[in-house]
This record gives structure tokens, sequence and C-alpha cells, in this order.
């Protein structure tokens, strides 16, 4: 068995005395494992940094092996970020994001696509709403994307300010009436019309939050959300 694509290095760990085993994400094969021999070693340290993009030959004698990797650096990102704390947080998250939301071999091209987008964009102008944008993505290719388009009780597409907790369908002034302690604050700007300056940014942060939280994560059995998220929300609450 063998395939050759182009993919981003999700995560790197040491395998025996010398060899490593990567996780990727490719276009076309989806989220893959594979030991890469001296991956572990001073020459392919450089190369296997979450973020990379790499030139990967993956082969294993069967299908449900866990294979080996051939990779060749393509492009780096974590160097070009080693000044940006936040932005080198933001990359960390996304990666550890994919690896806990995504199964493993299944193609999310589309997905793709935007993650890498995402990830050539970090520390330039609005990368930060960009990044909340990607987690919606996230949530809505996975199956729990929010639906704010319309208020879910009265249908009106005007004065939308919550989002129900459950449905994830956006609700109306009108429309939430007495309910709306009970539901999540819809920051102005999330469905891309207008700017969103900071409070906004966070705000969208806790709501796709929610979601990944109580939604996405109890459907892949109850796991904690990745600790990378945590620290980049943490660094962003104290600026």
């Amino acid at each position: 068995m063998e395939w050759r694509d182009e993919g981003v290095l999700l995560a790197v760990r040491r395998h025996g005395e010398s060899a490593a085993i990567i996780e990727v994400m490719t276009r076309g094969q989806g989220r893959c494992a594979g030991v890469v021999r001296g991956g572990a070693g001073r020459r392919m340290a450089p190369v296997l940094q979450p973020g990379a993009m790499l030139d990967l030959v993956w082969r294993a004698r069967l299908d449900s092996h866990l294979g080996s990797f051939t990779v060749e650096p393509l492009r780096q990102r974590a160097a070009g970020l080693m000044d940006d704390r936040l932005a080198l947080l933001a990359l960390g998250s996304v990666c550890a994001l994919l690896r806990f939301a995504l199964p493993e071999r299944q193609p999310y091209p589309g997905l793709y696509d935007d993650s890498c987008a995402l990830l050539d964009r970090l520390g330039q102008e609005s990368w930060l709403r960009a990044y909340l944008h990607w987690e919606l993505e996230l949530l809505a290719q996975t199956g729990y994307g929010l639906d704010l388009s319309r208020c879910a009780v009265t249908g009106e597409t005007g004065g939308l300010a919550y989002v129900s907790p459950r449905s994830g369908r956006a609700v109306s002034r009108r429309g939430a009436g007495d309910w709306a302690p009970r539901l999540l604050p819809l920051p102005p700007g999330l469905d891309g019309a207008g700017t969103m300056d900071r409070d906004g940014l966070m705000a969208g942060l806790h709501l796709t939050g929610h979601f990944l939280h109580h939604h996405l994560a109890p459907a892949l059995g109850e796991r904690p959300l990745p600790e990378a998220r945590a620290r980049l929300l943490a660094a962003l609450e104290r600026m």
C-alpha cells in the first residue's frame, strides 16, 4: 500500500531510540499517522515541527497497518512566528483541535484548505477573527454547525442577539422573550458583517467553546478539549 500527498504536520512523538511517530492532515487522505525513521534525530528535528507543510509518501504492507512516512519539507510555519507568542499558541490550538476532532483517514478537503489558509495567515492583520471563523467551520464540518441565518422562533433575519445552547440556532431579541437569560449571547459581526472588537472576539470564542465542549466532545467519548486551546484563550484574556 502506498500513497503520496502534501500535508500539515499536527503532532510528533518519539518512537524507540531514533524514530518518531507523526500525525498529519492531508487533503486526500485526511488525518493519518506513521513512523518516520530517524525522525527523532537532529537532522529531522527542524523539519518535524507542528504546522509544517510536508511532502509525504506513506507505505505499509496492509492498509490497516500504521505504516511509515518518507517526508520532505515544503514550508515551515512555526519558525516565522517565534516573535508572536499569541500566533504561535493559535498554531498549536489548530493542530490540537484537528487531532481531537477528526477521525483517522477520513478526508475533509474543505476543512484542510481552510486550515492551511488560516495557518498561513497567522500573525497577519485580523488573523484572530479568521481563527474564530475557522472554529465555526470545524464545528460545521464535524456536524455541529451553528445556524446564524435567521431566528429559530420568529424566522426573522434581523435583530439576532442570542444562540440556543442546545440547537445552535440564532434567536432574535423579540423571539427570546423571557428565555433570554438561558441563551448564549451572539457577538455582533460574527456573521461576517461589520467589525469585531476584542470583547466580541472573546465572546465568539466562548460561544464556539461551548459547542466544542458540550456537543462535539461528548460525541467523541467525553474527552476534554485540548489544553492548547485553553492556553490560547488564557493568553487572550491576559491581553
